[in-house]
């Protein structure tokens, strides 16, 4: 092998190959990468949106709100409008105080594309479609459901539950018997469902048994801390001869007609009528049998409070006979006061009953024997005045006896002088 310049011949090609070689080994050829086809991409955009059907219900976001439809995120390849005609709106309520941006609603698909690429709904529709389930739900279990009264019709009322009207029969309203059914009117009330038919869109509702079960709650509730002389402002529930029946709340408490005037009055309607709001008073509670007595906190004045200055002891006034009883009459002297005269102050002879010498309507005279402003009580008697009067005559009598007595010495004495 012969050497080139101190080098052996062949020996720097080979390296030079080898070189060659090397860096050959060394180079990465670049992958190309897989880019996915326009009908692939659909295809994955298509697998992140909500798959949307007609007659669905779905849960959407409210993201912009007009004056007559709201437009609504579904997670769907287009929004979703919803009409004012389709919203659950209270009477005159806009759609800008109902909804805001971000409220999250449920409404049921109507149609895919409205000829712009909205998809449809309905919110009413899918309200609809879920009370029915909670109806049918209620029906079953016996659970409570809040209703609103909207209107008096034959028979009873309607109230709405969420677009759906039921019926509740008058005998159900309440627990006790209601006159106007127009009280309840816009009233919310908790109520069970009676009656279901989903066919036919037919629920009946009843309040009476959840209103008994709060009224003996409150009932239970108010004896418990009721006191003697407590005020309240109650309702007058209903008149009867003898006197009111006033709902205090949790339970009635009955005004005596003694109670309603210092006047006599023949009937409670001559004071009140039922539906007034009076200011009471508790007389006295019966816890036991759960009863109250009550008197009207601010009727006229009371002229007890001055018996002793309108009707001193000792004076004579005219009065008459209102009531006659075995042991003695009252008498009225001035208006809603009546004083009783035994029978013993009748008259001078033995009286065996009051009504054997009086009469209901007599107009007599009678002499203030006694007055208790406190017990609201006045003693009176009729004999007395009659002594009064037999004593003025004794009088009378006395002093023109003395006159003549008197005449008749001094003609003594004129007589005696002469002779």
């Amino acid at each position: 092998m012969s050497e080139i310049n101190g080098t052996p011949e062949g020996k720097e090609v080979e390296e030079v190959v080898v070189e060659e070689q090397v860096e050959a080994t060394s180079v990465v050829e670049p992958v190309e990468e897989a880019i996915p086809s326009m009908d692939e991409f659909a295809a994955e955009i298509d697998a992140s949106m909500t798959r949307v059907d007609i007659g669905d219900v779905l849960e959407c976001t409210v993201i912009s709100v007009g004056e007559s439809e709201i437009i609504v995120n579904l997670g769907y390849v287009s929004d979703g409008l919803i009409t004012k005609e389709e919203l659950l709106l209270e009477g005159d309520q806009s759609i800008s105080d109902a909804y805001k941006e971000g409220a999250v609603i449920k409404a049921e698909v109507q149609t895919m594309n409205d000829g712009e690429g909205n998809v449809r709904l309905s919110e009413k529709k899918a309200v609809q479609i879920l009370v029915w389930d909670e109806l049918e739900e209620a029906y079953k279990n016996g659970s409570k459901m809040t209703v609103k009264v909207s209107e008096v019709v034959k028979g009873g009322v309607i109230a709405m539950i969420k677009g759906i009207r039921a019926f509740m029969p008058a005998s159900m309203v309440a627990s006790t018997y209601v006159e106007d059914l127009n009280e309840y009117v816009g009233k919310e009330l908790d109520v069970l469902v009676k009656d279901f038919d989903k066919r036919d869109r037919k629920v009946i509702l009843s309040h009476k048994e959840i209103d008994r079960e709060n009224r003996e709650k409150a009932r239970k509730a108010f004896f418990e801390t009721v006191q003697k002389d407590q005020v309240f402002n109650g309702t007058v529930k209903k008149l009867m001869n003898f006197g009111a029946f006033v709902d205090l709340g949790g339970a009635d408490g009955l005004i005596h007609i003694n109670e309603m005037s210092w006047k006599r009055i023949k009937h409670p309607s001559d004071v009140m009528k039922e539906g007034d709001v009076v200011e009471v008073y508790v007389i006295s509670v019966d816890r036991e049998k759960e009863k109250i007595s009550l008197g009207l906190k601010n009727i006229e004045d009371n002229p007890w409070d001055k018996i002793n200055e309108l009707y001193p002891v000792g004076k004579v006034f005219e009065g008459t006979v209102v009531r006659l009883a075995p042991f003695g009459a009252f008498v009225k002297i001035g208006e809603g006061i009546e004083g009783l005269v035994h029978v013993s102050e009748i008259s001078h002879k033995r009286v065996e009953t009051p009504a054997s010498v009086l009469a209901e309507g007599q107009a007599v005279k009678v002499k203030v024997l006694k007055a208790d402003g406190k017990a609201q009580k006045i003693s009176l008697s009729i004999k007395a005045t009659t002594e009064d009067e037999e004593a003025v005559e004794l009088e009378k009598y006395t002093t023109d006896e003395e006159a003549t007595t008197s005449l008749e010495s001094v003609f003594k004495d004129i007589l005696k002088d002469l002779n």
